[in-house]
Order: C-alpha cells, then sequence, then structure tokens
C-alpha cells in the first residue's frame, strides 16, 4: 500500500496499488477514522462512485470492508463527490466514502472520505491514522455486520442545488456551453436543464477511459474543446467540470479561461451582497485583486493555505459564508462548508442575469495585476531551496503559512512544497507583464528549468 495515501485521500493505480483487498482493509479501517459520537447517533456511512470500470467492484469491496465493521452502509450508487458531501449532511450519516480518483487517469482511482458534516478527514486522526489501521494487523470483524442499503439522493439533491437559483423572472436565456469530460458532472444535466439556461452539452456520455481529453479544467488544453464550442456556437459561458465534478473552470463568451481565483471573488462578491460583513475565505495563490475586491464588496476576506481541509476549518472557525481555490474548489456554508461545482455555476449566472452583463465584463475589474499559472520545478531538497528563497529576498515581507511567499509593493511570489510529488510549486504576481517576465526568470535561475 506504499505511496497511495495522499494528503487528502487515497490514490493509486488500479490493479498494482489499489486492489480489491486493499479497498476491503481501508473500508474496516473507516471506522477508526470516524467520530465516536456521530457513530452513536447515526452509524451509517454513505458510500458512492465514479464511472470508472474498476470502481464498482472496489465499491463492493470497500463496502465488504466497512460493514465487517458492524457499520451501516447506505450505498447511492454513482455520483458526484458533492452529491457524497451532501448524503452526509443531509441524512445526518457518521461518514462518507466516494471512490474515484477525480482528475487522475484511467488507471488510477481511490477513495475521497468524509466524517460526519461532511467533514474533511484531515490531521493526524484523518488519512494517517486511517493509512496506520489499514496496513496494521487485521481487526476481528463485529459480531454483527452493518446493514447495507441503496437508495437515490438524487432529488433531494437536485432540490438542495435549485433553492441556490434566483434567475430574475424575463431575465434572457443565456446560452451555456457544459464540457463534462465524460465523467460525473454528466449527471448535473437534469439539473441544468432547469436553470433556464440553453444547454450546449460536450463530452456527456460517461467513460472512464476519458476518450476526449483528461478530465482536469485546470490544464488550459483540456479546455481547447471548449473555448471552441463557445466561441463557434455565440455561448454566454463555458464551464468545464473535472472527473468527479467537485471542481468547475470557466470560460467567458470570448472562449477566454476565467482565473479561478477571479471566478473566486465574484460569487463571493454575489453572496456578499445578500449577506454583508461575512468572511469568505481563499487561497494564497490567488491574485491580490481578490482580497481588495471582496473588501471592496464589504466582506472581510480571509487568507488560507492550499487544501481542503485548511479552507474548510477556516470556513467554519470564522462562519465564512464562502470559500474558493485557485484549482477550482468553491466552498459554500450552506452546503455544510463542502465544495460544490454546480452551485459555483449557478451563481455565476445568477451574477450575470443580476447586473445584465458578460462574463468578460464582469471579470474585467479583476484584471488588475499580471499573473502567472502555477509553474512546477522538480527539486531533491525542497526545504534548502525554501532556506535559499528566503536568504535571497530577505527584504520582502516574508510568511510561511504554506512554503514561502515574498510580498513586495509591486509583486509577490510563492513557492511550495508538493505533498505527492518532489516538486516545488510556483506562482508570481506583478504590477505589468514586464516585471512578471523580469521576476519569473529570476526565480528560474533559482529554481531551475520548470518541468
Amino acid at each position: 500500500m506504499a505511496g497511495i495515501f495522499k494528503a487528502y485521500d487515497v490514490r493509486g493505480i488500479y490493479g498494482e496499488q489499489i486492489t480489491e483487498e486493499i479497498a476491503t482493509r481501508i473500508g474496516a479501517a473507516v471506522r477508526a477514522v470516524l467520530d465516536d459520537d456521530a457513530i452513536a447517533t447515526n452509524p451509517t456511512v454513505v458510500v458512492s462512485r465514479d464511472m470508472r470500470d474498476h470502481s464498482q467492484p472496489l465499491c463492493a469491496a470497500l463496502i465488504e470492508g466497512i460493514r465487517s465493521s458492524g457499520l451501516d452502509v447506505l450505498d447511492i450508487g454513482l455520483a458526484t463527490t458533492p452529491m457524497n458531501y451532501f448524503a452526509i449532511g443531509h441524512l445526518g450519516a457518521a461518514g462518507g466514502v466516494q471512490v474515484t480518483a477525480s482528475h487522475n487517469p484511467a488507471r488510477y482511482n481511490g477513495f475521497k472520505l468524509s466524517l460526519d458534516g461532511a467533514r474533511p478527514a484531515a490531521g493526524e486522526q484523518g488519512i494517517p491514522l486511517l493509512e496506520k489501521v489499514a496496513t496494521g494487523a487485521p481487526a476481528p470483524p463485529a459480531a454483527q455486520p452493518g446493514r447495507l442499503r441503496t437508495a437515490s439522493i438524487f432529488d433531494d439533491y437536485q432540490r438542495h442545488v435549485l433553492s441556490f437559483l434566483k434567475r430574475p423572472q424575463g431575465a434572457r436565456t443565456l446560452k451555456v456551453a457544459v464540457d463534462a469530460a465524460n465523467g460525473m458532472g454528466s449527471l448535473y444535466e437534469p439539473i441544468l436543464r432547469q436553470l433556464g439556461i440553453e444547454l450546449l452539452p460536450l463530452y456527456f456520455e460517461l467513460d472512464g477511459s476519458f476518450p476526449n481529453h483528461e478530465a482536469n479544467p485546470l490544464k488550459l488544453e483540456n479546455l481547447r474543446d471548449l473555448c471552441q464550442l463557445v466561441r463557434e456556437s455565440g455561448a454566454d459561458l463555458g464551464v468545464c467540470f473535472d472527473g468527479d465534478a467537485d471542481r468547475a473552470a470557466f470560460v467567458d463568451e470570448r472562449g477566454l479561461a476565467v482565473g479561478s481565483d477571479l471566478a473566486t471573488a465574484l460569487i463571493g462578491g454575489e453572496l456578499l451582497e445578500r449577506e454583508p460583513g461575512k468572511h469568505v475565505v481563499y487561497d494564497l495563490r490567488s491574485s491580490r485583486a481578490v482580497a481588495e475586491y471582496l473588501t471592496e464588496k464589504g466582506g472581510i476576506p480571509v487568507r488560507e493555505r492550499v487544501g481542503h481541509s485548511f479552507i474548510k476549518a477556516t470556513m467554519r472557525d470564522n462562519d465564512g459564508i464562502f470559500g474558493g481555490e485557485l484549482a477550482g474548489h468553491y466552498y459554500f456554508r450552506d452546503n455544510y462548508f463542502a465544495d460544490c461545482a454546480i452551485l459555483a455555476v449557478i451563481e455565476i449566472l445568477n451574477l450575470m442575469w443580476k447586473e445584465e452583463a458578460t462574463a468578460s465584463a464582469l471579470v474585467q475589474p479583476l484584471l488588475r495585476y499580471s499573473k502567472s499559472p502555477e509553474i512546477n520545478f522538480e527539486v531533491e531538497d525542497k526545504q534548502g531551496k525554501i532556506d535559499q528563497l528566503a536568504e535571497r529576498f530577505h527584504d520582502a515581507k516574508i510568511d510561511y503559512l504554506d512554503g514561502i511567499t515574498f510580498q513586495y509593493p509591486t509583486w509577490w511570489g510563492n513557492v511550495r512544497p508538493s505533498n505527492t510529488e518532489p516538486y516545488l510549486r510556483l506562482v508570481l504576481e506583478a504590477s505589468s507583464d514586464e516585471e512578471l517576465a523580469e521576476r519569473r526568470a529570476e526565480l528560474e535561475a533559482l529554481l531551475g528549468q520548470p518541468v
């Protein structure tokens, strides 16, 4: 099982690192991670899966393991990861597991584990504890195995999601191109068709081999077909989901990608219009324009390190109304503080209808700086390189919230270590394209050639 237990989930190559035997052991270990009080209240674990061919046998093996520990299982079948989160919170379950490898290629699979209230399994009592129990001596099975029930939560989920829709009476019908990437976003089609839009569906056939493109909307090459469809059809907006549909990327009416940090600002601003003075959490890779815009909208921006467990915890601690990450995760207080890509789509549409504006016009006020994408560098001694950066930029405002961030009046950079790969990841922003290019060259001289 070496290498499959990541910072936030379990993931590896099916048949090599992830097998049915391992799925059963992980299932049996789930009980150790869940909260005892939650188990006493409702000893049910919600289990669901994505469309990969091997997700079904892995799901069956996982269920066998969970039941062997005495916990009940509610199998909701094919579902997006946000549907799993919703079912946990809505039904008051002790926790849940989604069988998925998200945006990873077809040969991968894995497990996303949540606690009661759709809380992430974070910290030493989360994935590290799951690994310790799953790789240790098997516990004796419970005297009475847990029950297995099957149910669909789609109708309840659809009602929940549609309750966020605020389409004004008489609003024009927006034409929206949606790329499901042959992934679980396909399940959202009935919801999308109730939004009062003209839907242009792309790659809505469930296919875990991902025949058209990788299900990772963070890579611009995976948005190519969507951008082309938007331009050729005259669509008002483009949306691309990832494999398990917990992330979304947006494309404006010109077929140009919208940074997820800027989408975070727009959605946060829209929610702050309804509830001024609330906290909105954003990850530290985001443009300075995000905090500026949220402040202008009467909110309290909160900068946090990368990772859903950190964003969600900070939202809960501050009763934050919303949170967003550069990777395209969008978190909603009124959705159990969990990420939900379809809710992000609805809030962008709400904003377009309310302002009677194009997507590019909404984004324009946020284009205040020049910003790089996340750039990867292969580095053996990550901490040594971070120490070197601290010395090089000693006159900057420096913090170590996640890796190292160095800030100057006209530019800033963040370099953080990957949790799973031998990479340092760099994000840069500057007041002009020229300064951005200059600073990038300076950083590349220190970090080496990008991967």
